[in-house]
């Protein structure tokens, strides 16, 4: 097994998975630490060190609200654990891959993970990347600053560094991926054959990577889970904040941090940031309230327009796409029905759909294939198929959750990953299931053909 190899910036060491045919390295660092004169700024490159680092943990996770003190179904399903290690310095990936060499060139997905650019980070235990790799794939997790430390704009950093002003997470995710093309051979992976997969803020993030124009080369295709939303309000929680309006909310956020400039704001604890971000933004989780919250920003260096109206035009990296939701996601915010069903339609579906026809209709050519999961999710709190459980089945970690699966359940899951991955290799989700039986055909949905993929 390749438990030891070589990146640019020095040896890394990796640890058997769960199962001992894969080889999991954690915490490498793929940017400088960014901290103290690098905090908002684009990421650096990391320094290069000596002998073998032992990559056998996560790295700590990005400064965001304590994880685990509520009783919210986040808490209870993932958000497990109030002591793990928060830090600043929290630019590191991930690796699982099944390599035996360096050169067995295997296709290679690279995860951002969701949580509406405020929370989470890659160790959550749904994003364990071992049943991904058991089928032939280097799965790739990187971690990415978030909140007032990845997403402040200031005046400030408009004046003095206007290329890199903003979106520090994106650019953190952006770095990743350049490591991946330089790196990931190392591991046995294909720095040509990449795909980029998120779910909600991650699935937003994949978006945002597939409209920069810059981005070209780096990934092949993109998997989009509950990330394309279009509420019939108008608001959307991953629609790019114009820069004035980003940069006056970061005036009025140093008002609640008690300074005046970018250097004094520096110079602060970023636990006391945190603190005070959290006073600033209130408790107001609504979509409107998340409007307080920093988030992605039009800074005409990274992120040049609206994604989702980018990828409807054409006017992006076109590339194949896999896209869905759950069935009950958001539907309070919802009036739209099903004409045939009656069956209320939330506002990731429309938007989804919409896009799929309309790309069409603009001449492109790249497939999006759509699914949706209507799943009997267990639980004594009756959960329906909420936002965010689909992780469990895509990634195929049912084992690691405390819901009461069945057997049905892991079917599903297995045949869910199957296509993924199956996707993440070719661009196409068809193929075979682990008996050798084919899967249902998922034909891409149209203008013409609006098929849908339905998971239950």
């Amino acid at each position: 097994m390749l438990r030891e190899t070589t990146t640019k910036y020095g040896k890394v060491r990796g640890i058997e998975a769960a199962d001992p045919r894969i080889t999991a390295f954690k915490g490498i660092p793929f940017a400088a630490p960014p901290v103290g004169e690098n905090r908002w700024r684009a990421p650096k490159e990391p320094a290069a060190w000596e002998g073998v680092r032992e990559c056998f943990r996560f790295a700590p996770i990005s400064i965001q609200d304590t994880p685990g003190l509520g009783d919210d179904i986040y808490c209870r399903e993932w958000h497990v654990d109030p002591e793990i290690e928060m830090s600043e310095d929290c630019l590191y990936l991930n690796v699982w891959t099944p390599a035996k060499r360096a050169d067995e060139k295997l296709p290679v997905v690279v995860w951002f993970f969701g949580g509406a650019l405020q929370w989470g980070y890659p160790s959550e235990m749904e994003f364990d990347g071992e049943r991904v790799a058991r089928r032939g794939i280097v799965f790739v997790s990187v971690n990415y600053r978030l909140a007032a430390m990845g997403f402040l704009t200031h005046p400030d950093l408009i004046r003095d560094q206007r290329d890199e002003c903003a979106n520090f997470g994106l650019l953190d995710q952006q770095a990743g991926l350049k490591w991946v093309k330089e790196n990931i051979a190392a591991f046995g992976g294909d720095p040509d054959n990449v795909t980029i997969a998120g779910q909600s803020a991650g699935a937003g993030s994949v978006l945002s990577h597939i409209a920069n124009p810059n981005n070209k080369g780096l990934f092949n295709r993109g998997i989009v889970q509950s990330g394309i939303v279009r509420m019939s309000n108008g608001i959307s929680p991953f629609k790019p904040v114009e820069l004035d309006v980003a940069a006056k909310k970061g005036e009025d956020f140093f008002k609640v941090l008690g300074v005046k400039t970018i250097k004094e704001a520096r110079e602060l604890d970023a636990m006391y940031i945190r603190d005070k971000y959290a006073e600033y933004c209130g408790n107001d989780f609504s979509p409107q309230g998340m409007l307080i919250r920093f988030t992605t920003v039009l800074d005409d260096r990274f992120c040049y327009n609206d994604p989702y109206e980018a990828i409807l035009s054409g006017n992006c990296i076109n590339v194949p796409m896999m896209a869905g939701n759950t069935v009950d996601e958001f539907l309070i915010m919802s009036d739209d029905r099903d004409p045939v069903t009656g069956r209320l339609l939330g506002p990731l579906e429309n938007a989804i759909k919409d896009l799929a026809v309309g790309r069409t209709a603009n001449g492109i050519k790249e497939p999006l294939y759509y699914y949706k999961l209507d799943a009997d999710i267990p639980g004594d709190d009756k959960p329906g198929n909420f936002h965010s459980v689909d992780l469990w089945f895509f990634l195929e970690t049912l084992a690691k959750c405390s819901r009461p699966f069945v057997g049905k359940h892991y079917d599903l899951a297995r045949i869910m990953c199957n296509y993924w991955c199956n996707f993440v290799k070719t661009g196409d989700p068809n193929g075979n299931d682990a008996d050798g039986s084919r899967m249902p055909e998922w034909m891409p949905y149209d203008k013409d053909d609006k098929f849908e993929m339905i998971f239950r």
